[in-house]
């Protein structure tokens, strides 16, 4: 008997039970599906906030306090102190090739006006902050450094915030309360999306000194420096820790963009793995049910093994027709789980804001690990059936 029969009398077999077939595939379209999903949520926010670092510029440090080795994921010694206004405004006196330092402090609030309110996150910094992170004023302006100086109750916010508080309005001009305080709108955003520091439309922004008296807090959490010349990025960087060094010693670390991507990269990376594997798990809970079904399939078949085997079916020939039906159980299972993996992350990007991307790689791998749990759990099943005496199959009822 050739291989085409084999697939034919297996394709046969599968066909004469279809409930059980579909059932079989289900654990496997579940699986490959999940895989397909996870690891697309995965990539997708690692190229958007990859994208969002690179879209700052090649040009920015950030400056941390508390040693940290092999990037934030590594080993680290949190701070014994925190960063102050004066370490940055230090900063931009004594450093030399910078076009802005940038004070960064936030906290979580929520916002209110009437009988209306919304959770965010408060991002404050100087006058200097548009320089240094991306977003676009749809109405209005930022804060001046005049607010600034005087810690004015003035906030920008993000379009969640105005569509939330302000519905079909202009906030321009108009107060919200927030922490128990009147602040002025003077701007509001574009939609920006999710972000490094989450979703970024739930935020407002208001001056880092008016941030400090609010909170009653007296440090910053980091300080973004952006110099003027990317090729003497590694200089600045130099220039910083000297500054700084005297007053903290080496209780601090400097990021460049470069170094940045990396540690997002690594730990991104490192997320999706996980999620594949999470969800690799219920392809493996799949494999294991083909084998049970392939197992009941040659107890009912015996007879049939044993018919075939007498008039001169060999053991290649039933091996191979019972690893084929394993396998095409699951390939077609496969199959079906990657397009509603496809589909479902498709979907999700179109009316969520949960981005995805679906690689080829990632298709692939799903498609032969699908076919490869064919293969796995299909052998000992596919071999007992080779092994059976014709004789006594003959005999079973």
């Amino acid at each position: 008997m050739n291989f085409a029969e084999s697939f034919r009398i297996a394709l046969r077999a599968l066909n004469a039970n279809k409930a059980r077939s579909i059932l079989t595939m289900l654990g496997v379209v579940i699986g490959v599906a999940a895989v397909i999903l996870l690891v697309g949520i995965g990539t997708g926010v690692q190229d958007e906030i990859t994208g969002q670092v690179e879209g700052l510029g090649s040009n920015l440090l950030f400056i941390v306090p508390g040693q940290y080795g092999g990037g934030m994921g590594g080993d680290q010694a949190p701070p014994s102190r925190r960063f102050t206004l004066e370490d940055s405004d230090l900063l931009a006196r004594r450093v030399p090739g910078v076009d802005a330092v940038v004070p960064v402090l936030q906290a979580g609030s929520t916002v209110k006006r009437g009988n209306r309110s919304v959770r965010v996150v408060v991002a404050a910094a100087n006058e200097q902050g548009g320089e240094v992170f991306s977003g676009t004023l749809a109405g209005g302006r930022g804060y001046r450094k005049s607010e600034v100086q005087a810690a004015a109750r003035v906030v920008a916010i993000g379009s969640t915030v105005r569509d939330t508080l302000f519905p079909g309005q202009d906030p321009v001009g108009k107060t919200v309360t927030l922490e128990g305080q009147r602040f002025m709108v003077v701007g509001y955003y574009e939609s920006m999306g999710g972000g490094l520091a989450g979703d970024q439309d739930s935020q407002v922004y208001i001056p880092v000194t008016t941030a400090q008296r609010v909170f009653n807090l007296n440090y910053i959490n980091t300080i973004v420096v952006k110099a003027n010349d990317p090729a003497r990025i590694e200089v600045v960087k130099a220039d910083l820790r000297r500054v700084l060094t005297p007053r903290y010693g080496e209780e601090f670390t400097v990021f460049t963009q470069e170094q940045t991507l990396g540690l997002l990269s690594d730990l991104l990376g490192t997320l999706t793995y996980m999620l594949a594997g999470i969800a690799g798990i219920s392809l493996l809970v799949g494999g294991i049910g083909i084998m049970n079904i392939m197992l009941v399939s040659v107890s009912e078949r015996t007879r049939e093994i044993g018919i075939r085997k007498a008039v001169g079916a060999r053991t290649y020939d039933i091996l191979s027709q019972f690893v084929i039906e394993a396998v095409g159980l699951s390939v077609l299972g496969g199959i079906i789980g990657i397009s509603i993996g496809w589909g479902g992350a498709a979907l999700m990007a179109k009316f969520t804001p949960v981005p995805t991307n679906v690689t080829p790689w990632a298709v692939a791998t799903a498609f032969f690990f699908a076919a490869g749990v064919g293969v796995f759990f299909g052998v000992y099943p596919a071999w007992k059936a080779s092994q059976l005496d014709p004789i006594v199959a003959l005999r079973y009822e």
